[in-house]
């Protein structure tokens, strides 16, 4: 069953649309920090949860790459999207989505100024460490 969802995909751009939610978010520069260090926590921390759910799908035994997502986008060219773990880029994977939501809780009351962009960073970043460790192509 596990094996059927696009997993990676969804590991990996998740804190976009999490970044997505913090550009919406209106109101006083207080009301606008508070809400954005809990939409951060919370996206990081479901990407972290959906992670688990990648880690104990994987068969350490297996050789080669587990939970391939493959999209030819532009035949012609050589475009495709291509995406896969092995053993070596599972721990890596889990490390960052697990170190994310730490380091938000970690800057919760040291940043206090400009707290919807350096969230919108951090899940930015997230996205380009997983993107890089799933990527196959």
């Amino acid at each position: 069953m596990i094996e059927t969802w696009p997993l990676l995909t969804i590991i990996t751009f998740l804190p976009m649309i999490g970044v997505l939610f913090l550009l919406m978010i209106r109101g006083d520069d207080e009301m606008v920090a508070r809400n954005a260090r809990h939409v951060a926590l919370w996206v990081s921390g479901f990407t972290f949860i959906i992670s688990l759910a990648l880690v104990f799908g994987f068969d350490a035994t297996a050789s080669g790459y587990q939970f391939e997502e493959f999209r030819d986008w532009l035949p012609g060219t050589g475009i495709s999207y291509h995406l896969g773990v092995d053993g070596i880029s599972m721990p890596f994977i889990l490390l960052s989505t697990l170190l994310t939501p730490l380091s938000i809780l970690a800057s919760w009351k040291a940043i206090t100024h400009r707290v919807r962009e350096y969230m919108i960073a951090f899940l930015v970043l997230e996205t380009m460490m997983i993107g890089m460790f799933a990527s196959l192509d």
